[in-house]
């Protein structure tokens, strides 16, 4: 008997702390009394490298954080050189030789903190042939199935034109590169041959010297669709009781199904739901009545968003 009032301690503790993280999933938390701490470039901070890596402390429960650069500083503005979301803790941008100032602040939906207490930093002037240029679009490892696509990378102080290489052999033998051209600008239209994996880095080139390369990114263009998807449940015309338990068998290379669903007339779409994305190869429709003929027909969608073709039209009747 003596152990009951522990017993009933610790489920109500149990209940309370429950209650206070279903409270914290549902109310989103406060920032506005919370601080960000920046950790480089520190305070008075010079360097000869125009790749700036700026790096901060994560601050709990916030999404996002508002960067800022100025030149000279804060107190008296000459430029506002950059002002962007960041995800992260860490962002990497190019400057070209100057005095600048930067600060951070964390936000999330619903508030965010003040704004750090800013830092100077000088960038020196130097060769270009230390120097690296910063790919910009798309992303590494980026996906699409659009055979056409701009390139893009960041301007770097000293350059006069650009070194554009795109291989699919991470450049072991720069005799048989896809494109190896130089350029003036800070981007290029690019249209791919074939379905492949691409690579592409840049340089940075003047009348007397080379930037090192940048680092690598790599594009994946699929525009192959998957193959033809067979429904294997309900039957064609037959009854079936509501739920209907829709059945497919999986395509090798989907990452998701588009369902169609349509009335009676077999062209109208069911309703505005459908089409309908579904992860798995099966689905529940619980929609009308007794008696109503269903059409239905489902694709295969891959991860670049090819479309393959619709398994064959069937319907089934709702008893």
């Amino acid at each position: 008997m003596k152990t009951k009032p522990v017993h009933y301690f610790l489920l109500i503790l149990f209940a309370v702390i429950t209650l206070m993280s279903s409270c914290k999933d549902i109310m989103e938390p406060s920032l506005n009394k919370r601080t960000v701490t920046l950790e480089a470039p520190r305070n008075q901070f010079q360097s000869s490298s125009y790749t700036v890596n700026f790096w901060w402390d994560e601050v709990e429960d916030a999404l996002t954080y508002r960067l800022q650069v100025v030149t000279p500083n804060f107190t008296n503005i000459g430029s506002l050189v950059l002002d962007t979301m960041v995800k992260s803790n860490k962002f990497t941008f190019n400057l070209k030789p100057g005095n600048y100032e930067w600060h951070l602040l964390a936000q999330n939906g619903s508030s965010q903190t003040s704004y750090s207490f800013p830092r100077n930093f000088t960038i020196l002037t130097t060769s270009i042939s230390g120097q690296s240029v910063q790919l910009t679009s798309p992303a590494n490892n980026f996906l699409t199935n659009q055979s056409a696509i701009i390139l893009q990378w960041g301007n770097l102080y000293g350059a006069t034109k650009y070194h554009l290489e795109i291989d699919t052999n991470s450049f072991v033998n720069e005799n048989t590169l896809v494109y190896d051209q130089s350029i003036p600008g800070q981007q290029i239209n690019f249209t791919f041959p074939k379905d492949q994996i691409y690579q592409w880095r840049i340089r940075a080139e003047n009348d007397t010297a080379k930037s090192q390369w940048s680092s690598i990114n790599a594009v994946t263009y699929d525009h192959t669709p998957p193959a033809q998807v067979v429904s294997t449940s309900p039957l064609n015309n037959q009854q079936i009781s509501s739920p209907a338990a829709m059945q497919w068998n999986a395509a090798p290379s989907a990452s998701r199904y588009k369902l169609y669903a349509f009335k009676g007339d077999s062209t109208t779409i069911y309703n505005s739901s459908f089409p309908v994305f579904v992860n798995t190869n099966s689905y529940s429709f619980s929609l009308g009545t007794i008696g109503e003929r269903i059409y239905w027909k489902i694709t295969a969608v891959d991860a670049a968003g090819n479309e393959g073709r619709a398994s064959i039209l069937k319907s089934f009747v709702l008893k």
